[in-house]
């Protein structure tokens, strides 16, 4: 396993992480498999484990937090995050100080343990001033229940404005950011986020870096039942098309002659880039676990690099 740091904070992630999205905390995957998944990944050096009280409204954080009490506390690096509504209650939701303040003694007393390591503001929220978020944010920090805050799916150009109030105001900036970033996905991580957020020493923990799955090969000949395209609509919306079944089967040549799976080839592609810190990935089984920790080694060339590129502009 290879580590980075979160940005250019002191704090080191594993360049492969684990996430407890979609198949945590609802049954999707039997417990025993699911308990299984998270010691596969704590034995390869996975040390970064991402969760949000919103998967499985609570029951991720409940089960992944179960599985990662019997580890060392300092050996982990734990996140979470807050926004979506937890209830129908009016303040339940958002991130406004209030919600942020009950949401951050919710999910620590789920996840079973005394501070998180990232706690992520899931959305923007247009209904709460910056400066409110933020300052809950860095008293949080202040307090010892959070070490570092961040940003998922914001704008470049929200981030650099909470950036600079946060300067303005002396407190603790974000120093991650949560994007949807792969392959097939990439032109608003590039174009709009990692320009900001690079120069200023934030560090991106992508997820759905297989494209939901698209990248592994697993839809080269259709949609197989069973599988999560067969599943959710909106997935399989996204990202199934001609085009895109077209240039992952033409990725498997360069998979193949790097003697890498595709899935290791578009998770190792994503790490290519300074300004990401660690891609977090789901499984189903133990066996994805290892497939996935075995693209934390890999080194793309710039030759290689480049037939992808041509690959993927076509």
């Amino acid at each position: 396993m290879q580590y980075r740091r979160l940005g250019d904070a002191g704090m080191r992630v594993s360049v492969v992480s684990f996430g407890g999205w979609i198949n945590y905390g609802e049954g999707k995957v039997p417990a025993d498999e699911a308990r299984r998944m998270v010691e596969k990944a704590y034995e390869c050096g996975i040390n970064f484990f991402d969760l949000a009280d919103i998967y499985g409204k609570g029951e991720a954080e409940k089960q992944m937090g179960e599985v990662l009490r019997q580890y060392p506390r300092h050996t982990l690096v734990i996140s979470s995050k807050v926004y979506w509504p937890m209830s129908d209650d009016v303040n339940d939701r958002g991130l406004s100080r209030k919600h942020i303040m009950e949401s951050i003694d919710k999910s620590l007393q789920r996840l079973g343990t005394d501070y998180l390591d990232i706690y992520f503001c899931h959305r923007p929220d247009p209904e709460t001033p910056l400066l409110e978020t933020a300052r809950a944010m860095h008293d949080l920090i202040v307090r010892g229940k959070v070490l570092y805050w961040g940003t998922s799916e914001w704008s470049g150009a929200q981030i650099a404005e909470v950036c600079n109030i946060c300067d303005e105001h002396n407190l603790y900036r974000p120093q991650t950011e949560q994007p949807q970033y792969s392959m097939l996905y990439r032109k608003r991580v590039e174009d709009d986020v990692l320009p900001v957020t690079h120069p200023r020493g934030i560090g991106l923990v992508a997820f759905s870096p297989l494209a939901m799955g698209m990248l592994t090969g697993k839809y080269d000949d259709g949609v197989p039942a069973g599988t999560r395209f067969a599943n959710e609509t909106w997935a399989k919306e996204r990202f199934f098309n001609d085009a895109n079944v077209e240039k992952v089967r033409r990725l498997k040549p360069i998979a193949d002659s790097l003697g890498l799976t595709r899935s290791q080839l578009a998770l190792a592609w994503v790490l290519r880039h300074p300004g990401v810190s660690s891609v977090i990935t789901g499984a189903t089984h133990v066996a994805q676990v290892e497939e996935n920790i075995g693209a934390a080694d890999v080194k793309l060339s710039e030759d290689v690099i480049t037939q992808i590129e041509t690959i993927l502009s076509t």
